[in-house]
């Protein structure tokens, strides 16, 4: 945009905003100036907010989706960003810039315009720029000096590019690059763009490797444990594996914990396999999932999850059957007095309820330890207790305790004492 074109286009912006036409203004930067004024912004009056403070920046740097793939866009752009006059700037999906590189002429000039890391520059706070209307927009965007819609960012021409995840399609951020709006001869916007698609080509790779150590880690477990139709979802609910393929969609937006009903009717049971995924999807083949636990008569207990058997370890069976007779649940320090009496360690019972919860999934709830959809022999199907002493031989302390209920309910009460 030359010089003439720049006097006629901050012209028509002065008439706009005095409620004029907008006369030969670009349809997308007309639109954007509507909603800038939509959200309530004066031009004239105002800067973007600078929202985050320096803590806040370093984490999200740090934390945050771009991390890996800013030395990608400092490679492919640090020339534009050492060039006189010229600023490279990364955004969140927020519009919140966390990283502002330039000359430190360049930088100290910007910072009078709150262009730093930490400001808010999406288009509800600074109205039409290079971030903020890319991000609206969902695409590669350039606005050049008068188009800005705020007068103190008039000087500069932006042009930036969105950041998509590869995976999911969503928008992590943008990336940037701004000049004094006479010097956009090198500015070009495809230059932003090819650096937001080798970007995305890192986070692509990344998520692939990251796909491939689920698989290694998970996958044999979860085929292992349940039955002839099973997935391995990723954190964001991508399908890395189904046995068969094809029997689940190849998506499963916000995975959570339960039972879960697919479009088509059939029921699915989710369970997380660390705190924040991956997931385990198998199906039900009855109308409810409830496991069965199997106690009486026998050394180690067993417990059938839809139609698979598997048999537990001495220190499980105890966890499951006590957790099972004390319904509202036990606390860690609770659950270890049971199992080891009072010197029981809290830690030791934590580390066992990890591993137990890999085979037990969402029926093993916290605070308090409690199990749900399980039902046991030694309750039985009307609270009455079956036959056959219940873990003939385990130590623990409250394991005795619950044997000896068991054999009172089917005896009735010893003779009165004296």
């Amino acid at each position: 945009m030359d010089e003439a074109e720049q006097k006629r286009v901050a012209g028509v912006r002065d008439d706009w905003h005095a409620e004029a036409r907008a006369g030969r203004v670009r349809a997308d930067v007309r639109a954007s100036w509507e909603r800038a004024r939509g959200y309530g912004l004066r031009p004239d009056r105002q800067l973007p907010r600078i929202t985050l403070d320096e803590d806040a920046v370093a984490r999200r740097r740090a934390e945050g989706p771009l991390a890996a793939v800013w030395p990608v866009l400092q490679q492919a752009l640090g020339s534009a960003a050492t060039e006189p006059g010229h600023l490279l700037t990364v955004a969140d999906a927020a519009g919140q810039l966390l990283w502002v590189r330039g000359e430190p002429e360049v930088v100290r000039l910007a910072e009078r315009v709150h262009l730093v890391a930490g400001a808010s520059w999406n288009e509800a706070g600074a109205g039409t720029n290079g971030v903020g209307t890319a991000l609206a927009l969902g695409r590669p965007f350039q606005v050049n000096g008068a188009e800005h819609y705020l007068s103190a960012a008039t000087e500069f021409t932006c042009a930036a590019a969105p950041i998509r995840d590869p995976a999911t399609g969503v928008v992590l951020g943008a990336v940037d690059v701004t000049c004094g709006h006479r010097d956009t001869r090198s500015l070009a916007l495809h230059l932003v763009t090819t650096a937001a698609r080798l970007a995305e080509a890192r986070l692509a790779e990344l998520t692939w490797r990251r796909d491939a150590e689920v698989r290694n880690r998970y996958l044999e477990r979860v085929l292992r444990r349940s039955g002839d139709r099973a997935a391995l979802l990723s954190h964001d609910g991508r399908v890395l594996h189904a046995e068969p393929a094809g029997w689940l969609p190849a998506t499963w937006p916000q995975p959570e914990e339960g039972v879960r009903e697919l479009p088509d009717g059939r029921r699915v049971v989710l369970e997380s396999l660390s705190a924040t995924g991956p997931f385990v999807v198998y199906a039900t083949r009855g109308s409810e999932p409830v496991a069965a636990v199997s106690a009486l008569g026998r050394k180690f207990a067993t417990i059938d999850i839809d139609g698979v058997t598997h048999r537990l370890g001495l220190r499980h069976s105890e966890i499951v059957v006590l957790l099972l007779a004390h319904p509202d649940g036990l606390s860690a320090v609770e659950l270890a007095h049971e199992i080891y009496g009072p010197t029981g360690n809290p830690r030791t019972v934590r580390a066992e309820l990890a591993r137990l919860r890999g085979l037990l999934g969402f029926r093993l709830s916290a605070n308090p330890y409690r199990l749900t959809d399980t039902v046991a022999d030694f309750l039985g199907p009307t609270g009455e207790p079956g036959t056959g002493e219940l873990l003939p031989g385990a130590p623990a302390p409250g394991l005795i305790e619950v044997r000896e209920r068991l054999r009172r309910r089917r005896t009735g009460p010893g003779p009165a004492p004296g």
